[in-house]
């Protein structure tokens, strides 16, 4: 587990997943919001943002998390391991308003600077449809990455287990 990818919906817990793992693995996280935006909620161009990930994909090792489909072929094919965090669209509608409410106008710590965290009821509706858009997908996507270990964890409860047996999986 060198490479890892985490997929899901927007308050499934992919960055703080990214940054649990990140701290257990000694593996440096990209956050894929802070290649795209910039302050003021504008973001870069294609350009940048693949020159970005580009960059952050010729480490030797990291965790990347995010979905951003547009790059996901260029991700997979680098990625050893890929954890999709299949949450139903009430786990992820709380965790995004215990996330909204957490950290109201200020940046969060996984988002570019100057971008300070808001409500927007169309966001909310990307959650609620998320899976119905996008499960089929993402289960493609873990079916395309072959050479990777595939890890769907359905919960917070199986995240906290999984963080727990990490050592367990990892080869001596």
């Amino acid at each position: 587990m060198e490479r890892i990818l985490i997929i899901g919906c927007s308050g499934s817990g992919k960055s703080t997943l990214a940054v649990a793992l990140g701290e257990k693995l000694s593996l440096p996280v990209v956050h894929l919001d802070q290649l795209w935006w910039k302050e003021g909620w504008r973001n870069v161009t294609r350009e940048e943002f693949d020159s970005r990930l580009a960059m952050a994909m010729n480490m030797d090792g990291w965790i990347i998390d995010g979905n951003y489909s547009r790059t996901m072929e260029m991700r997979l094919a680098k990625c050893d391991t890929v954890i999709y965090l299949d949450f139903g669209r009430w786990a992820c509608l709380r965790g995004m308003c215990k996330r909204v409410f957490g950290n109201y106008g200020k940046a969060r710590p996984d988002m570019a600077q100057g971008c300070p965290e808001r409500f927007d009821p169309s966001f909310v509706k990307w959650i609620w449809n998320y899976n119905k858009n996008n499960r089929v997908r993402n289960y493609m996507y873990l079916a395309q990455a072959k050479h990777a270990k595939a890890i769907v964890l359905k919960s917070r409860k199986e995240v906290r287990a999984f963080l727990r047996n990490l050592e367990d999986m990892l080869p001596d």
